[in-house]
């Protein structure tokens, strides 16, 4: 069951097939994707991305959620925390928090108020606080939302080829 998580503005929950239309084309637009994989996800990536969503839920009990304005119901992105094998040194060795917002939705403050409920439910769910993330040098947006809820870098490394900053929360 994927919990739902309400914040002043914004709906945490678990992607519906309806859902699709809406992520596939935040994942189709370059300038969600410039700093997360260089390239927009054809509908066939973004299918495979759309559907570990629920699979890690159910395999791990933890997983991607669905953010949405509470008003309404419009498609904010998805985040959440996931676990994906990465081919990466050093290794992550806490769970990976990550997000990405529609374009639309940026600027609002939506990703910080997401961030944060996330990391209010991880804390119970695994007892800890120290998680890890992974952003692109050059995402400012996503690095000031990082050190705002308490990441701080910890390695640079690459990864796919790409050079990539590893952040943990203490």
């Amino acid at each position: 069951m994927i919990p739902i998580i309400e914040t002043e503005r914004l709906r945490l929950r678990g992607h519906e097939l309806r859902d699709f239309e809406n992520s596939a084309a935040m994942w189709a637009d370059a300038r969600v994707t410039r700093f997360i994989g260089g390239k927009p996800s054809t509908r066939e990536e973004s299918w495979r991305r759309f559907a570990t969503f629920p699979g890690q839920w159910q395999l791990l009990g933890f997983g991607y959620w669905l953010i949405e304005e509470k008003a309404g119901g419009a498609y904010v992105g998805d985040g959440g925390f996931g676990s994906f094998k990465r081919d990466l040194e050093p290794a992550l060795d806490a769970p990976e928090q990550g997000w990405a917002l529609t374009p639309s939705m940026q600027g609002k403050g939506y990703a910080t108020e997401a961030v944060l409920a996330m990391l209010g439910w991880a804390e119970r769910h695994f007892q800890r606080t120290d998680f890890v993330c992974m952003i692109s040098p050059g995402n400012a947006p996503s690095h000031r939302v990082a050190e705002k809820v308490g990441y701080r870098e910890y390695a640079r490394t690459t990864y796919k080829g790409e050079p990539t900053v590893l952040l943990r929360r203490p």
